[in-house]
């Protein structure tokens, strides 16, 4: 990836990250399918407001319009979900790191996908190495007990595998524009999120402006504003480097999380993040530059 692309991953990892946060602090009034509500229905306000601005064409095929709907409820619906539910029993810095394995069940999907990116030994060790920092962060977290209940890791595991499918099936719409894409999709996420939010949490309630805040920086920022980069670098980088933004989230929710929440960072978790960042120059293929002797496709 060229300098420029890659930091934008990095500020993409750094404001989802951000993301845990956010669930962390609205699950203390609001109910897990109100959070992806609110974060979906804000995004998308946010994302046809950047339309309009830009003067961008609205797609008018009714068939594109349920195949983005239905990709935003796999891709934003389900997966904000899963999460805010999740920490109602993890730290908001463990669900980001589990959130982290995300570049591994990518590169195993896109090899086996039709037209998917084969993945090379390279990008394999990269992978298998960002998640041996991740099983390192997380052990503490596995190992005390308490509320680190075995289904709110596999409900966070479901949500990268979600991810995964996603972000592979999201190749076959490059002719979209992006502001568009991210619109309706995450239009079609709200129109199945409310009302089932609704229906199964009632009227959702907000008293703190912590939460009011936490709603319109989950909606605008780490959704309406990182999906307009997302879908324009996507197709440049591919689904598998894409991915390796759940390697940076981590560090940015364990580092916010002690700032804003009172989480504890154990030397442990400082560790895995060094094997992350370690992982994340066998993913970009700029561990090839340490070893010129080395083949390009090793």
């Amino acid at each position: 990836m060229s300098l420029r692309d890659w930091s934008l991953i990095v500020l993409l990892g750094a404001i989802w990250g951000c993301s845990f946060v956010f669930n962390a602090l609205l699950i203390r009034e609001l109910g897990p399918l109100w959070v992806t509500a609110l974060r979906v229905g804000i995004g998308a306000l946010g994302c046809w407001a950047v339309m309009f601005a830009l003067r961008k064409k609205v797609p008018r095929d009714p068939r594109l319009w349920l195949q983005l709907a239905a990709l935003g409820v796999l891709a934003y619906a389900i997966p904000f979900a899963l999460f805010p539910l999740a920490q109602a029993h993890l730290a908001s810095g463990i669900a980001a790191i589990i959130n982290a394995l995300t570049p591994m069940v990518t590169a195993v999907i896109s090899h086996f996908w039709i037209g998917g990116e084969k993945a090379t030994p390279t990008k394999f060790t990269g992978v298998a190495i960002g998640f041996a920092g991740a099983a390192i962060l997380v052990s503490p977290a596995l190992t005390s007990g308490g509320s680190s209940q075995l289904w709110a890791v596999a409900a966070c595991l479901c949500a990268t595998l979600c991810y995964a499918l996603t972000l592979n099936i999201t190749r076959s719409f490059k002719h979209v524009e992006p502001t568009a894409f991210a619109a309706i999709a995450l239009t079609g996420a709200a129109v199945i999120a409310t009302p089932v939010a609704f229906f199964t949490e009632g009227a959702p309630v907000m008293t703190r402006p912590e939460t009011w805040g936490a709603a319109l920086a989950i909606g605008l920022l780490s959704t309406a504003f990182t999906f307009q980069i997302m879908y324009r670098i996507l197709p440049r980088v591919g689904a598998t480097n894409f991915a390796t933004t759940t390697f940076i989230a981590p560090i940015s929710a364990l580092l916010i999380g002690v700032t804003v929440l009172g989480e504890t960072i154990l030397p442990v978790q400082i560790l895995g993040m060094f094997v992350i960042f370690f992982g994340l120059l066998f993913i970009d293929g700029r561990i090839r530059n340490l070893f010129p002797g080395r083949s390009a496709t090793q």
